[in-house]
């Protein structure tokens, strides 16, 4: 199928496809006008990529992951709960770091509404 094609099936704009193809998610043979011709398993793996983008992984991370689904094997297993729980450290450590800059904004409200009272309690003088 072309990329057209597999773009409306998937869901994900043609131009998300020619990205996975250059970060090497995705792979497709070419027509002898240059044209990509993507099997119908190209389904499967997109869906699997978003659904990696959508975990937050980087497309670089879904590329060392995807040994695991090409060639599942006990050491690509390995590697690849070894890669996850790395990410999904990482993204705890992002929350933890969100949370303590939205309790310092928090801070910087409380603040300001305090302030804010002190030109009301002026005005009713």
């Amino acid at each position: 199928m072309r990329i057209g094609e597999l773009a409306a099936r998937t869901g994900v704009s043609v131009r998300s496809l020619r990205y996975y193809e250059q970060q090497g998610l995705l792979a497709s043979t070419r027509s002898a006008g240059g044209q990509r011709h993507y099997t119908t398993e190209e389904i499967e793996r997109v869906g699997f990529i978003q659904r990696m983008f959508a975990a937050g992984l980087t497309s670089r991370t879904i590329a060392e992951l995807l040994p695991c689904v090409e060639s599942p094997s006990e050491g690509n297993s390995d590697a690849a709960l070894e890669r996850m729980t790395q990410e999904r450290d990482r993204l705890t450590e992002h929350i933890a770091d969100l949370v303590r800059t939205r309790d310092s904004l928090d801070g910087l409200i409380a603040a300001n509404r305090a302030h804010r009272r002190t030109f009301e309690v002026a005005r009713t003088r």
